[in-house]
């Protein structure tokens, strides 16, 4: 098994009894998990990999997090204790943490009723709520407010990913269709560069990675909320779209609007937010899809192709969002 974690050293500290069988879980794009079949249970081990979200105390913070949550009824799966009452194992400079195994699959929002999508949006919307509960003032920790994006910057980028693509060989169908919407998209946002968001939101405690990998149900309803890496203090009506967005997009690059309106409804009644606080995230979020090329980058500049899949619905939908935009605000603050 290639990144093996040292089971002897991690079973020992949480008295997890011995290894029977590990596999790694392959969903992640940031960290490594493992199933874990031991004498005294079944587990998910997690290691946190990433160096942006390695740091023990953030990881410390997010499973204080998920426990009081958990206390609060929201369908989470906190970390277990180890033998010395700490929740994060540190062997060999890399942590661990040590999850009870959650049965349970992903549903996209294709394979949602609309009964299900409003139970979706409740859930983000408690999760919001909850976590305002739980977690210390904003004011005493920085909130993620970048600057939405300079499209000065955003052109430079696309000549220099065309570029990358030019000179990749042998040429492929995806070179193709990211030379398609690379010259797509700069059009795009020639045609609307003055549309440019000012700022963000009012901020809050959000997870940070709200999307179908992320939650696993058991016989259709949560079962639990997984992978808070991200937790931190960001615009929350924004991630509430961009969930949304990733859960209800369809193949062909289009949001189910009917999906998102039951969606959205939902949500603005468990979070207590405002039509008018939707609205202005949809617009913040498109003009951050407008500008992003994170899958290029990634298949480009680092060679990594996990993320291919999902670039040929991700990068249609932005001009589709572009050409229905009325339609898509409506949906959310309707």
């Amino acid at each position: 098994m290639s990144h093996a974690p040292p089971l002897g050293a991690l079973l020992r500290q949480y008295s997890a009894g011995s290894a029977l069988t590990c596999d790694p879980v392959d969903q992640g794009l940031l960290n490594r998990g493992y199933r874990l079949c031991t004498t005294r249970g079944r587990y998910f081990l997690k290691h946190h990999f990433d160096p942006e979200t390695a740091d023990p105390a953030a990881i410390v913070r997010q499973h204080r997090a998920t426990q009081r949550l958990a206390d609060l009824g929201v369908p989470v799966a906190p970390p277990l204790a180890g033998t010395d009452g700490r929740t994060v194992a540190v062997v060999g400079g890399h942590a661990y943490a040590l999850h009870p195994w959650i049965d349970g699959g992903h549903r996209h929002g294709g394979q949602l009723s609309t009964e299900q999508c409003t139970r979706l949006g409740a859930l983000l919307g408690v999760v919001h709520a909850g976590l305002e509960r739980v977690m210390p003032a904003q004011g005493r920790t920085p909130a993620r407010r970048a600057a939405c994006a300079d499209p000065a910057d955003t052109f430079a980028l696309i000549d220099r990913l065309l570029a990358m693509v030019r000179r990749h060989r042998p040429a492929d169908a995806f070179d193709e269709l990211a030379r398609h919407r690379l010259l797509e998209r700069r059009a795009l946002l020639e045609q609307h560069a003055d549309r440019r968001p000012s700022h963000g939101g009012s901020v809050g405690w959000v997870h940070g990675d709200f999307h179908p990998f992320n939650l696993l149900y058991r016989d259709g309803e949560p079962a639990a909320i997984v992978d808070w890496d991200r937790l931190g203090v960001q615009p929350r009506a924004e991630e509430a779209v961009r969930a949304a967005v990733i859960f209800f997009v369809r193949p062909i690059g289009s949001l189910d609007l009917t999906k998102v309106r039951a969606y959205a409804r939902a949500y603005r009644r468990a979070a207590d937010t405002g039509p008018a606080e939707l609205a202005a995230a949809v617009h913040r979020v498109w003009w951050e899809r407008l500008n992003d090329f994170w899958m290029l980058r990634w298949h480009y500049e680092r060679g990594d192709t996990r993320a291919d899949p999902q670039f040929p619905a991700a990068s249609a939908l932005v001009m589709w969002w572009t050409r229905e935009y009325e339609s898509v605000c409506e949906a959310f603050a309707g």
